[in-house]
């Protein structure tokens, strides 16, 4: 196979582009539980790489959209963390609840290799390459699609000069002039 194409919905795709997806451990698919999930969810958006995140049982309970009532709900939350206490399954995060409504959020550190993986460098582009980017995405800043392409790329190119120019291609042929 060399080449696999993804349609995406424009809100997945806008939301790409404007880097407001986050990136979760691969672990995070094995957690069984929807509310695991979710609250994994949170914890990644809300706590990212700090080292705690606090947030009240009834404020949890709305930003998992729980609809259990309030005592419901923090027995399932009991159930989590007291699972995650034996055995640590929740990704990048240990979780308490402390206080009897307030449930915290701890880093455990696990996310600074699994990011320093995920950066990919590509050296930089030959100066005749932005000529031929201008060429084929007419209308279209070659910086701004440089620093897309960038964005995009997970590993480096054999060619990247001429990588760059294919994605500027593709992305004249989807978009058409700005």
């Amino acid at each position: 196979m060399q080449e696999i194409e993804i349609k995406l919905s424009d809100w997945v795709f806008n939301a790409i582009c404007s880097h407001e997806v986050l990136t979760l451990h691969r672990d995070y698919f094995r957690l069984r539980k929807p509310l695991e999930r979710r609250m994994y969810e949170l914890a990644r958006k809300h706590c990212g790489r700090k080292d705690e995140w606090r947030i009240s049982l009834p404020m949890l309970q709305k930003k998992c959209g729980s609809g259990s009532t309030p005592r419901e709900f923090k027995r399932l939350i009991r159930n989590i963390v007291q699972e995650d206490k034996r055995h640590d399954h929740m990704p990048d995060y240990a979780v308490r609840l402390e206080d009897e409504d307030m449930i915290v959020f701890r880093n455990r550190g696990s996310m600074s290799t699994q990011h320093a993986a995920s950066i990919c460098v590509v050296p930089p582009l030959d100066p005749e390459t932005y000529h031929d980017a201008r060429v084929v995405a007419p209308g279209w800043d070659v910086h701004f699609l440089e620093q897309q392409w960038r964005d995009w790329i997970t590993e480096p190119p054999r060619n990247t000069d001429a990588a760059f120019i294919g994605f500027c291609k593709k992305w004249y042929a989807k978009r058409g002039t700005p």
